[in-house]
């Protein structure tokens, strides 16, 4: 006999998934046997991919930050998993302009906190519900070249471990996917710091799916695609100046043309 999923007839919502790591996750759970609301900002990169699932797939494009509504109707009233994956790898520094640094917390931070307001009441209720949320190694560490990116991803994971500690014995599962590069487009657009720091690793967006669903196997709420962020992110917590000359020192090799 073959087994039967977790998540089959599972009702799934993933942001972000008109390509690259949302997309991944978005077949993978149509593959598992749910049903999945396929939304990205663009609506052909929604309707492409959730025309390439097929008949357990449902295109509704939007801004994921109050997409939440529009999601639960289409998937009959019900929403099993959410993944909180769509973001925004904004580049700069400290001078970056404000509207950078507020387009990054909105996407990065605030669409995952109206997300919970908007899911919470419900999963509370019947004691079930699963947050995803796609955070990024930068979240753990940070990244180089990208402070607005480096500071709301860290934001994200605050929000997701608050969320873990706050609801799990209410039967709200959190994971917080930590990945270093991904060949996405998003790694494309991450330029000369991307690719000193995160090609030479980059990994396919099927490999992030795959530890997702191991790491929810296991429950676990840090998912870790990139084994090595652990050992780290050990060393930034133990002897934090020590990993921060470590990364001034990437930070020099990346600036000396």
């Amino acid at each position: 006999m073959i087994p039967v999923s977790a998540y089959q007839d599972q009702r799934v919502v993933v942001t972000g998934a008109g390509g690259g790591i949302g997309a991944a996750l978005a077949r993978r759970f149509a593959a598992e046997g749910a049903t999945v609301v396929v939304n990205d900002l663009d609506p052909a990169k929604a309707a492409s991919v959730a025309g390439g699932i097929g008949a357990r797939a449902i295109a509704v494009p939007g801004d994921a930050s109050a997409i939440v509504g529009e999601a639960r109707e289409a998937l009959g009233g019900r929403v099993d998993v959410y993944c909180a994956n769509a973001g925004l790898a904004s580049g700069g520094d400290a001078f970056a302009d404000e509207a950078v640094w507020e387009a990054a917390w909105d996407v990065n931070v605030m669409a995952h906190v109206r997300a919970a307001r908007a899911l919470l009441p419900d999963w509370l209720e019947r004691g079930s519900g699963r947050f995803v949320s796609t955070v990024s190694a930068a979240g753990l560490l940070t990244m180089i070249g990208a402070a607005p990116y480096s500071v709301t991803k860290h934001g994200a994971l605050a929000f997701a471990e608050w969320l873990s500690l706050t609801y799990r014995h209410r039967g709200v599962q959190v994971h917080a996917i930590c990945p270093q590069g991904v060949r996405t487009d998003m790694l494309t657009a991450a330029g000369s710091a991307g690719d000193l720091v995160l090609a030479p690793t980059a990994i396919e967006p099927e490999a992030v799916a795959d530890a997702l669903f191991d790491g929810m196997e296991k429950g676990r709420f840090l998912i870790l695609p990139h084994p090595e962020v652990a050992d780290f992110y050990a060393a930034r917590a133990t002897d934090p100046d020590r990993w921060l000359s470590g990364m001034n020192r990437l930070q020099r090799t990346w600036e000396t043309p």
